[in-house]
């Protein structure tokens, strides 16, 4: 069998250090700190000249979409480089990418990696969620909406806009940074009010967080509290029932919704 071809781009800043990065692919399995080791996807760290950086690797796809990342759709890797550039000339942060590689064989994709800059942050919006009384929750929370609304200003709907996916970091006089990453799955169209109050709902969001966000984007989308509040809850509720439906169907309870 031949070896597989390789696609490797990187951004401009970091050319200088793509020998290292090959390095670090070619040993992947054997080196660098893993932060992320999942069923699908690993992520390790590696120090590059005193520099940390993250390396995503991506499950081997399906022979199916092996054949569908070469010869119809971007792989995931591409994606999330590209994606990043984007978010980043729209001054929305996400750590920066440094590079994404592909391998393919004559069948398909067979491996690929996306390749950032890793970002010291200090909790994720899961934290909000599984602590009602987390530390300056309620500026957190109004912060991050004016966030979420600054996407949907710049016509990007983050379709994996979920509590794992934005990192954050705590800066001076209680102002917060917010880092997106998990990119690969993204549009860019223009979001109507239903799309932006639909893009709230993988958030897992309390009724007392949906209170409080609804507050912040009605102010800025120009739209009475009630008229976000009943969306935004729409949305939030029915995603919720739909992923616990037939766990609840199994134990026959209701669905309450925390603080």
């Amino acid at each position: 069998m031949s070896k597989p071809k390789q696609v490797v781009h990187v951004h401009s800043n970091y050319q200088s250090i793509e020998s290292d990065i090959l390095k670090c692919i070619q040993d992947f399995s054997n080196s660098g700190t893993t932060i992320l080791k999942g069923d699908r996807n690993e992520i390790k760290s590696f120090n590059i000249n005193g520099e940390k950086i993250n390396i995503k690797s991506f499950k081997m796809p399906s022979v199916f979409n092996a054949f569908v990342y070469k010869f119809v759709r971007e792989s995931k890797a591409k994606r999330s480089f590209k994606y990043a550039e984007r978010l980043i000339s729209c001054n929305i942060l996400t750590p920066f990418p440094i590079a994404y590689i592909e391998e393919f064989t004559s069948f398909g994709l067979k491996n690929s990696y996306y390749i950032s800059k890793h970002v010291d942050y200090d909790f994720d919006f899961r934290d909000l969620i599984h602590q009602p009384k987390f530390k300056d929750r309620i500026n957190i929370l109004h912060q991050f909406t004016r966030f979420t609304f600054k996407l949907h200003e710049n016509n990007i709907n983050f379709l994996d806009h979920s509590p794992g996916n934005t990192l954050i970091v705590k800066k001076e006089n209680n102002n917060y940074d917010f880092y997106l990453i998990d990119l690969n799955r993204m549009t860019f169209e223009t979001m109507s009010f239903d799309k932006r109050m639909h893009n709230f709902r993988r958030l897992w969001l309390s009724k007392t967080m949906v209170k409080i966000m609804s507050v912040t984007y009605a102010k800025l989308y120009n739209k009475t509290y009630d008229q976000v509040h009943q969306l935004m809850l729409k949305h939030s509720r029915g995603f919720q029932r739909k992923i616990n439906s037939k766990k609840l169907r199994r134990s026959g309870r209701k669905i309450k919704f925390k603080s």
